[in-house]
């Protein structure tokens, strides 16, 4: 075998070698980018997100006419899909946590607008606090999906 042949082939090694200890050491750093939810009726589930919520409604990337794109205020986008919820399961244990800049004033604002809300124990019209000390709320939106309000992030 020639030299440079063998210099090669070792090299190929030494990089492989390299790769499979870089590969073991690897710990991803993640962040949320969006979230996607199937609901039945894509007007009613806009408008609630748009004006329960507040989030501003972004250019939908996809064109797709059963689909439209919100944004919360740290950048994460919300799809919500328009197809059929065939097979879904909605328990309040799985829910979208969102934190609001004023709590009480979110929980006034949803007894103006006649929003159902309730708390982790399922009392209607009534808050309560988390073991971490914060305080929480649940509703849920047009398709029935959970979502807990909560005041974490003490804007």
């Amino acid at each position: 075998m020639n030299l440079l042949l063998t210099k090669r082939i070792l090299f190929v090694i030494i990089l492989l070698a390299t790769l499979e200890v870089n590969a073991q050491d690897y710990k991803p750093q993640v962040k949320t980018d969006h979230i996607a939810i199937v609901v039945a009726d894509l007007p009613a589930s806009a408008q609630f997100y748009s004006e329960i919520l507040g989030l501003d409604e972004i250019t939908n990337q996809t064109k797709k006419t059963n689909i439209r794109w919100f944004t919360l205020a740290d950048g994460v986008e919300l799809h919500l899909i328009n197809r059929s919820k065939e097979g879904i399961q909605l328990i309040k244990d799985v829910h979208l946590a969102l934190a609001v800049n004023d709590f009480e004033a979110f929980v006034n604002m949803l007894r103006e607008k006649k929003v159902n809300f309730e708390n982790w124990p399922g009392e209607a019209n009534s808050t309560n606090s988390r073991p971490d000390g914060i305080k929480q709320v649940y509703i849920q939106d047009p398709d029935g999906y959970w979502i807990e309000i909560n005041d974490a992030g003490r804007f």
